[in-house]
């Protein structure tokens, strides 16, 4: 069973409040019932034919409550709930014929609300059509006025659409609940991806520019040398500044310049005995384009401290109006590889940014090239079109 079936209720979405709301409606509509009473009441119907009269209304009335007023939706009811609604369905079109009286053709009303709000549309149309001839022909058969048989069609007709329109609304309001549920629940999932991969770059880098120094650092005490203090300062340093940009990767307010992770790079790769040689061409990188080779430098100098065993990297910056590439490379070990996390996080943030990611592991070393089309220059295209009127 659906959700969408199971959230659904009769006369609303949430049971317990609807469940009165429901009631009195049908309280209200109740009011057509007030013709075969009526004759009752005024003496037409006597003895025991009016006994039978409105024993025959109350079962009617009894069923149709029980239907209407259901926990659920009726395609969500119990499995005798059906049956239920094919008696109430057999005694609308039984008692006008057995009581031979036009005021029992408002039965029919009452059904087509049910069917409206309790079965798919297309069940529901046929079963309006239904009760539409229904009450035209038994009308006919007993010789009632066509003026009250037509009138009865029409509203038959016009509160089966009706209360269709209303079933269709409420659920395409629990549709749109459940959309925006969905979107919010794959908003959380995105936050989540975003904060595991960025702790996983930002830490990852951090981590492993604190495990050198710390080996330097041990080295220099064992020597006696006086740097290793300064090492000491350094690792704590790192440390801090990793503390603060968890925090900012949590809080989302994080923003990595490439000049900045170039910097890291530079003092990560230096302390691991990799000399560094950067080239840049081109003009200034966008604000979304600089974070993401931000990123890449941060990943890719990452993987050449912790695997490589490389002693150069380049990295090699150039933008243009064609597009912007990045390219890291080294001269260590390359081989075959496994991608892991970091090239992962790395890649999904390239897509999403419109670019390619290639990653060539070969004899002379590894390598990344990044590629992403640069975004329009609006104020160009602006005045080139001015130009053109």
């Amino acid at each position: 069973m659906s959700r969408l079936a199971r959230v659904f209720t009769f006369g609303g979405m949430d049971d317990r409040p609807s469940r009165l709301r429901r009631l009195m409606g049908m309280s209200l509509g109740l009011i057509y019932l007030f013709y075969p009473v009526s004759e009752v009441v005024d003496g037409t119907v006597t003895g025991a034919r009016a006994v039978w009269w409105m024993a025959a209304l109350a079962v009617f009335v009894a069923v149709y409550l029980t239907v209407v007023l259901g926990p659920r939706a009726l395609d969500d009811h119990p499995r005798w709930m059906f049956p239920l609604l094919g008696v109430a369905t057999v005694m609308g079109a039984v008692f006008p014929l057995l009581f031979r009286s036009p005021s029992w053709l408002t039965l029919p009303v009452y059904l087509v609300v049910a069917y409206a709000m309790g079965l798919p549309p297309r069940r529901a149309l046929l079963g309006v059509a239904a009760m539409a001839a229904l009450v035209l022909a038994e009308g006919k058969a007993m010789g009632a006025d066509d003026g009250t048989v037509w009138a009865l069609v029409l509203q038959v007709v016009t509160l089966g659409v009706l209360f269709m329109s209303v079933r269709n609304t409420r659920v395409l309001v629990v549709q749109l609940r459940q959309a925006q549920s969905e979107v919010a629940r794959l908003a959380a999932t995105e936050e989540r991806l975003r904060i595991a991969r960025d702790l996983h770059d930002l830490l990852g880098h951090s981590l492993s520019l604190i495990v050198l120094k710390s080996e330097l650092a041990r080295r220099l005490g064992e020597q006696g040398s006086p740097k290793a203090a300064g090492e000491v300062a350094d690792i704590e340093s790192v440390a801090r500044q990793a503390l603060a940009q968890v925090r900012e990767a949590v809080s989302g307010y994080r923003r990595r310049r490439l000049s900045e992770e170039i910097d890291g790079a530079r003092s990560a790769l230096g302390a691991a005995g990799v000399a560094l040689t950067v080239r840049t061409r081109g003009t200034p990188l966008p604000e979304d384009l600089d974070g993401l080779f931000a990123w890449a430098v941060r990943e890719a100098t990452t993987n050449v401290v912790r695997h490589s065993g490389a002693t150069r990297c380049e990295i090699d910056v150039s933008y243009g109006e064609e597009s912007a590439v990045l390219e890291i490379g080294d001269n260590g070990r390359g081989g075959a590889y496994e991608p892991g996390n970091g090239l992962a996080g790395l890649g999904e943030r390239v897509r999403a940014a419109g670019g390619n990611l290639e990653v060539e592991a070969g004899k002379r070393g590894f390598r990344v090239r990044i590629a992403v089309a640069p975004p329009l220059d609006r104020t160009a295209e602006m005045i080139a079109d001015r130009l053109g009127e």
